[in-house]
């Protein structure tokens, strides 16, 4: 736990005054994104193609294959290697919203991730741009191979209203998609995507294969027994298994160690008995991150 807390903490610090660090403007820098490394590895990314990260998902089964000692050295590793290039962390759609709220550029492209694993085009990955030219990384994007950003039957990248993206998120989030907000090389935050298993590699990688490639949100559900209904939605939504199982009647109860604060089950909740909590205030979990 401590190294773990150590890890964290170093990382939110240097790029973020404290938690919260995608909330820090200067982590979306056009000076960062103009770094040539940085630019290049955006390229590398949106070009990867199914081959590689099919590659990836076999290095990982192989991993879990591996003795427990080597395998817990190897994945923390990986997550401090991923901590340097492309790193994630889970978020409510409030925060959603107050990051859409300092962009000056949204693009909506296609998800690698489920062209390969789901064989089919689906939008819900967003590069964004808080620059003053609002043009930095959709000049990279333009640069990359249309028919892999946006599919072939559309020409060109796909600007959308920040009112229109932030409305996109809620729906994603009915159909029990999480938000997460990444790295491209850190600290210059590029990309907002909506996340579900089995379909993205960044889960897939985190809470199947038990490496972590993105931290928990801040927060974590709560649950009113005075207003749940007992109608299980919740823990039909809840793409990480954090709500415990219940037979019928039972009220819905969070394993808070599980539960990593996207907040999604409040969409579905037809009573608002749903609320989240500052991981901080819950001792429990105050320092689980990873």
């Amino acid at each position: 736990m401590k190294g773990q807390r150590e890890i964290v903490c170093n990382f939110c610090h240097q790029h973020g005054e404290g938690k919260k660090w995608y909330l820090a403007a200067s982590n979306y820098s056009e000076d960062l994104l103009s770094d040539l490394r940085r630019r290049r590895f955006i390229g590398h990314f949106f070009t990867r193609g199914p081959e590689n990260m099919k590659k990836g998902e076999n290095q990982l089964t192989k991993l879990d294959r591996l003795p427990a000692l080597l395998r817990g050295f190897i994945r923390k590793k990986v997550t401090r290697r991923q901590m340097a290039h492309h790193f994630g962390q889970v978020i409510p759609i409030e925060d959603v919203e107050k990051i859409l709220e300092m962009a000056t550029s949204v693009v909506r492209l296609a998800c690698i991730c489920r062209q390969t694993f789901l064989g089919s085009e689906q939008r819900f990955c967003y590069g964004l741009t808080l620059a003053p030219q609002a043009n930095g990384l959709a000049n990279i994007l333009k640069e990359i191979d249309a028919s892999y950003l946006i599919g072939p039957q559309t020409a060109g990248l796909e600007y959308l209203p920040k009112e229109q993206a932030l409305e996109h998120m809620r729906s994603c989030e009915q159909q029990g998609l999480c938000h997460t907000i990444w790295t491209f090389i850190t600290p210059f935050i590029g990309g907002l995507c909506n996340c579900s298993l089995p379909g993205c590699m960044a889960m897939r990688t985190t809470v199947v294969h038990k490496t972590p490639v993105m931290f928990r949100g801040e927060y974590v559900a709560a649950v009113d027994p005075e207003k749940c209904l007992s109608c299980g939605q919740c823990q039909k939504i809840c793409p990480f298994g954090a709500y415990l199982p219940t037979k019928n009647g039972d009220k819905a109860e969070v394993d808070v160690r599980k539960c990593y604060g996207c907040g999604i089950c409040r969409s579905l909740c037809p009573a608002e008995a749903i609320s989240l909590l500052d991981r901080q205030s819950v001792p429990e979990v105050a320092q689980l991150w990873l």
